[in-house]
């Protein structure tokens, strides 16, 4: 969600700036340009001269989006609120508050001031757009999907608003229309964004010549350092697809080199963090009671390590909804730390039971949602393994199922893949070693302690052995046998992850890849190999 996001024609800005000295509105014209290049600093120098600015609605909208850009909630939201008293109403102003409540973390009001946009300007499809964003980030993927079409409607060209809605097809399992509308966008100006999503639907097979086409756009001097290395992960995929596996190693490691320079990422912090963590719960804290949590299953993992097969299966059976990736269990321990003012885990040896019955209790509220229709919820949060030991104190009749692949192909999976957000030790192949040794010393660890509540899920026996793995899974997790846990492909269900075609086909055992690159993977398979020590 961008910002600024109101009107962005020229004639709707004139419209906004009517009535003011013309010195004025060519100051709030120049910085409204400069805020679409990002460029907020410059922009409120800019607003910083401009004559009775807390008098005018625009220019308190411009300077709140400037402080909005450069991480300055608080004052863009007071900014904001002046202006929506100067103009009640105001479709933008509303727009451009919401955004700044939901960078502030402020998601129900947030989504109160989109609502509110969309009620007075029904026919801007910024409004729609915005809300629908927000929507879909918080898991509410129906009436995220209906307020793409009302932005659709009200712009047909509005190029995001297409992408976000293919995307809201494909969570849906509507997988041909969401590659149909994917492939309508390959010649506008979100054709790297569409190139890159359908190299995301794992079913699609680029032929020749889209791969010629993706090596020339891979390089050409009108991509933004974004959208080649969306373009660089594309061309990865429709390399494989062609046979050309030497050419999608070298693509690999430039696309990733080419995210690397541009992510945060300090692995030896990460791992001196997780071994306070796991030191803070050496010995089990005392928490809540016994049965507190028996409606939650923790789904851990690695990303790309068959998580979401996992979570399809158990959504299958009638007493589990599917949650997807959530972030309650690490927002509930954050909230504590703000509160204490002290960073987890350093306040984990004061907590009493009581405290971890109340957070347990937080938690359990803040998903009280995803237990409307039936009595037990998975929650696959990609942090959640390093906070096993809390989420026992909190929760200590929860169950966490370990989904563990063959450690070359998880890693090389994560290698091939450009992440949404975060992830930021998957773009070097040795850091993206190093980190799997963490979950793995982590995940011994907490199974050590943990032995009853942590079951370990190996993909490839699932695959190969589906009813039996299923029978056991089930019954780790205190289920009856359901025989529409054996056909997950069948269950209807948003699943929002990158593997959200491949779990709409039938289980299969052919996905490794790792065999095909050979030698290439030298570095990583001995990485793989040696000490976790010796990574560090």
């Amino acid at each position: 969600m961008s910002a600024p996001a109101g009107p962005d024609s020229p004639d709707a800005l004139d419209a906004r700036l009517a009535g003011l000295p013309a010195s004025v509105a060519d100051a709030l014209r120049s910085a409204r340009a400069l805020l679409d290049q990002r460029d907020a600093a410059a922009a409120e120098r800019l607003l910083a001269h401009v004559d009775g600015i807390d008098r005018h609605p625009e220019s308190l909208r411009l300077l709140g989006v400037a402080r909005q850009l450069q991480g300055r909630h608080t004052e863009a939201i007071a900014l904001l609120r002046q202006a929506l008293d100067l103009a009640p109403g105001d479709a933008p102003i509303l727009i451009n508050l919401g955004l700044a409540l939901r960078d502030r973390g402020e998601t129900d009001a947030a989504l109160a001031s989109l609502r509110r946009a969309c009620e007075v300007a029904p026919g801007l499809a910024a409004a729609w757009y915005n809300l629908a964003r927000l929507l879909a980030r918080g898991h509410h993927a129906g009436e995220a999907h209906a307020a793409f079409e009302r932005a659709l409607e009200c712009d047909p060209s509005h190029e995001q608003a297409r992408l976000h809605h293919a995307d809201m097809l494909r969570t849906f399992g509507r997988i041909d229309e969401a590659i149909a509308g994917y492939r309508n966008l390959l010649d506008g100006g979100v054709a790297a964004e569409a190139w890159f999503r359908l190299s995301n639907i794992k079913t699609v097979r680029f032929d020749a010549r889209e791969c010629a086409t993706l090596e020339r756009l891979f390089t050409s001097d009108a991509l933004s350092p974004e959208d080649r290395v969306r373009t660089g992960f594309s061309l990865v995929k429709a390399l494989e697809d062609n046979g050309r596996h030497a050419a999608a190693f070298s693509a690999m490691v430039t696309a990733n080199a080419m995210q690397r320079r541009r992510v945060q990422w300090d692995g030896g912090a990460w791992r001196a963090g997780t071994s306070q963590i796991l030191r803070a719960f050496e010995r089990p804290p005392a928490g809540s009671p016994v049965a507190q949590g028996s409606e939650v299953i923790f789904i851990v993992s690695l990303p790309r390590s068959g998580s979401t097969l996992v979570e399809q299966v158990l959504a299958s059976h009638p007493e589990v909804e599917g949650a997807n990736e959530l972030s309650d269990l690490g927002d509930v321990l954050q909230a504590e730390s703000d509160r204490r003012d002290q960073a987890f885990p350093a306040w984990v040896a004061d907590a009493t039971p009581a405290d971890w019955q109340r957070l347990g209790r937080d938690y359990l509220d803040r998903t009280a949602r995803w237990r409307q229709s039936c009595p037990r919820f998975t929650d696959k949060g990609l942090s959640n393994w390093r906070h096993i030991g809390a989420a026992m104190a909190m929760l200590p009749g929860a169950r966490f199922v370990d989904c563990r692949r063959d450690p070359l192909e998880t890693c090389l999976s994560c290698f091939r893949q450009l992440f949404a957000r975060g992830q930021g030790w998957a773009y070097d192949m040795l850091e993206l070693v190093a980190f799997w040794h963490d979950y793995d010393r982590a995940m011994r660890t907490w199974s050590s302690r943990y032995p009853a509540a942590i079951r370990s899920q190996s993909h490839e026996h699932l695959v190969t052995d589906p009813e039996a793995e299923i029978r056991a899974l089930l019954a780790f997790c205190g289920l009856p046998f359901d025989a529409a846990c054996l056909a997950p492909h069948q269950t209807s269900r948003a699943v929002r992850t990158i593997s959200a075609a491949q779990v709409r086909e039938p289980m299969r055992v052919d996905t490794a890849r790792a065999w095909r690159y050979g030698d290439l993977l030298l570095p990583m398979r001995l990485a793989l190999e040696r000490a976790p020590g010796a990574l560090a």
